[in-house]
């Protein structure tokens, strides 16, 4: 019988659906932890496909590819002498039936295979559309210690572990892919923590790392000895391969001989603007994009998209335009052009006036007898939207959106216009947290961060009134109520799903609250048009907050 265990763990990065590239990483990683002297390596939950692999899964041709893979992962790890076991995460058929599932392989041989057993479906994850959900899942016998696989969803609830932990399980270890969301990083720590005093035994839980479409998966992997004390931590935000090494004790207890419970995981503001980082990084480098184009107006959503931007892909990669019309006022373009040198990146200029002056001429007969109002402010923002449309067509660059959470919920936002793009790296964020994020960023340069140190952000950017400049004096709160108070009405009504008289009751004027309710049900359809960006909150526009469009329910009464 082992008294000793030494446990690699692969916080990875996959693509999803690009198999080959994923085996790759797999082996590499193999290869690191056999000359580390591992016994075993964790992966994080469906690294062989990526996840989430959603209806990819549903081809047969896709399956068998991830078959053909794990066989020649088979093949390449047995010609290693006494190379580390695999417990390899990977969509798998049994008797036919397709299932989330985690592989031993161990000499090249599939020697165990156990399925995932409790499925979510809810906020992003549907996984009951796509996979079966697998029996309770039995013991993993490895050189005589008996290890509890759960995979994810299984360890957020007592019922799987308190089982492995019944049937003799030694030790927990947990692959995982849980998208990052702000704050969530603690509530993993405590749920794990809590599973593993409810069973006594050690558990290692390890998490994808990586930007997926609109997730992003922050990595921080961790593991806990049998009471509970931190005994591994990798950081948040990159890949590592790091080894454990676990003794039996006495009582048969398990512990970390080596705990190194110091990586860096940011939190606060510092974890939100590296998940934006990391979500742009990955959408733009798998997606093969060369970099990204901006429209920059000199305001605060253009600039922080510009300097996320920066600090993901690099100067060289973000091509910035100002595209200002009569109503741009000088002080935006300074600020537009200072903040594109803080940022090292350069600037062009491309007036639309002729653009609104054409439009004006081609559609003065439709418009005949009717005076001017939204609809040529639209007409100018749209005329934006096809000259960063042009550029990307030409070039190849991803337009990148700038509009934010506040602006989407109320639908501040123009259609084909500041809405058109590939991505929107601020369509989580509220308003007043992009007020933050600039103030945070001008005084760190994340870990990881191509951009420069110092500021980035013009100062008067941060604390001039916001402006669409679609018309002489336009500010924000013409229209809107003042940020702080539409962000913390939004909050409620998005995250908190609380009813008008809950809204009323905490503080705020009835009057505004419907205001405010009445614009979130109207814009349902522009947000369905809207590009995909980085999940921040518990409740992202997109697959985690689903309402139909058409909709006679307002619930204004209550």
């Amino acid at each position: 019988m082992k008294n000793k265990l030494a446990i690699a763990i692969a916080q990875l990065n996959p693509v999803v659906g690009d198999i080959a590239g994923n085996a790759e990483k797999i082996v590499a990683a193999w290869e690191s932890a056999a000359d580390q002297g591992a016994d075993i390596i964790l992966y994080s939950e469906l690294v062989l496909s990526g996840y989430p692999p959603e209806d990819l899964v549903m081809k047969p041709s896709f399956m068998r590819h991830l078959r053909d893979a794990v066989d020649d992962i088979c093949k390449r790890t047995a010609s290693r002498k006494n190379g580390p076991a695999l417990l390899l995460t990977t969509p798998w058929e049994i008797n036919g039936i397709r299932h989330n599932a985690v592989l031993l392989i161990d000499g090249g041989t599939i020697e165990t295979v156990r399925a995932k057993n409790d499925l979510p479906n809810y906020g992003v994850f549907d996984e009951k559309r796509v996979f079966a959900a697998g029996p309770m899942p039995d013991v993993v016998d490895f050189h005589g210690i008996k290890l509890g696989v759960p995979i994810c969803e299984d360890v957020w609830t007592p019922r799987v572990v308190a089982h492995l932990a019944a049937r003799g399980a030694e030790m927990m270890l947990v692959p995982n892919g849980s998208p990052f969301e702000a704050g969530k990083d603690g509530l993993r720590r405590k749920l794990i923590r809590d599973r593993v005093l409810e069973c006594g035994v050690p558990m290692i839980y390890c998490n994808q790392v990586g930007g997926q479409d609109e997730l992003v998966f922050d990595g921080g992997t961790f593991g806990l000895n049998f009471d509970g004390t931190l005994a591994v931590a990798l950081p948040g935000f990159a890949e590592t391969v790091q080894l454990s090494h676990w003794s039996r004790d006495g009582d048969g207890k398990w512990y970390c001989d080596d705990a190194k419970p110091d990586a860096h995981y940011p939190s606060g503001l510092d974890a939100i603007y590296q998940a934006l980082v990391l979500g742009l990084r990955d959408y733009v480098n798998k997606n093969r994009f060369p970099g990204v184009v901006i429209g920059m107006s000199g305001g605060i959503d253009s600039a922080l998209s510009a300097a996320v931007a920066v600090d993901a892909l690099g100067a060289e990669r973000v091509r910035l335009v100002m595209m200002p019309s009569p109503y741009t006022s000088a002080d935006s373009l300074e600020d537009a052009q200072i903040c594109a040198d803080m940022l090292k990146t350069g600037i062009e200029s491309i007036n639309i006036g002729p653009a609104m002056e054409a439009f004006g001429t081609m559609l003065a007969p439709a418009f005949a007898g009717r005076d001017p109002d939204i609809t040529e402010e639209n007409i100018q923002a749209r005329s934006r939207g096809i000259i960063l449309m042009g550029i990307s067509n030409k070039f190849g660059h991803m337009v990148l959106t700038t509009g934010n959470k506040s602006e989407m919920s109320v639908g501040y936002a123009t259609l084909y216009g500041d809405m058109c793009g590939g991505y929107s790296v601020l369509k989580d964020l509220y308003k007043t947290t992009v007020f933050a994020l600039c103030s945070w960023r001008n005084l760190h340069r994340p870990q990881g961060a191509l951009g420069p140190e110092g500021m980035v952000i013009p100062q008067r950017i941060i604390t001039k009134p916001p402006s669409a400049e679609l018309r002489p004096d336009q500010k924000d709160e013409d229209s809107l109520p003042p940020y702080d108070v539409l962000d913390d009405i939004l909050g409620q009504m998005i995250e908190g799903e609380r009813s008008v008289a809950e809204i009323v009751a905490s503080g705020h004027d009835e009057a505004i609250v419907r205001k405010v309710w009445r614009l979130l049900d109207r814009a349902e359809y522009k947000r369905r048009q809207a590009p995909p960006g980085v999940k921040i909150t518990p409740r992202a526009f997109g697959r985690d907050r689903r309402y139909p469009i058409t909709n006679g329910f307002t619930n204004l009464v209550s």
